[in-house]
């Protein structure tokens, strides 16, 4: 395994994502990965469908460098409404468990004014590191 969870002793166990992990390997680095499907098109304006095809677009550029969900250790998500996200919060785990399984990579969650795709309602990059 080429990751440690970094999980301070006396802090408690956060949900659904670590508070820090160190790695060693070759780094995958996505682009700000949107949910709409190969064509570049949406074919919905839900939050939990655009999360869904984002994990998946996801996994299929990580593929191409040789990497799994389970070699993320980092993404950063950017949302346009916090409250669209909290309101999904369960089905979002859901989704992410789906599509990703039982990872948890650090995160953070920023709401935006506007991403450059104006259908897109949540953008999110992230960081893979594979064992050499």
């Amino acid at each position: 395994m080429n990751h440690q969870i970094l999980q301070p002793e006396d802090w408690p166990r956060p949900k659904g994502y670590s508070n820090g992990v160190a790695v060693t390997g070759r780094q995958i680095f996505t682009a700000g990965v949107v949910g709409w499907n190969v064509n570049e098109e949406f074919v919905s304006d839900s939050f939990v469908d655009q999360f869904r095809q984002i994990l998946i677009n996801t996994v299929a550029i990580l593929k191409e460098g040789g990497a799994a969900p389970s070699d993320i250790v980092r993404m950063t998500c950017y949302v346009t409404d916090k409250r669209d996200y909290l309101n999904h919060a369960r089905e979002i785990g859901a989704v992410w468990r789906e599509v990703f399984g039982k990872v948890f990579p650090c995160m953070a969650v920023v709401q935006v004014v506007a991403l450059m795709e104006d259908a897109a309602k949540v953008e999110i990059e992230t960081t893979a590191v594979i064992a050499q």
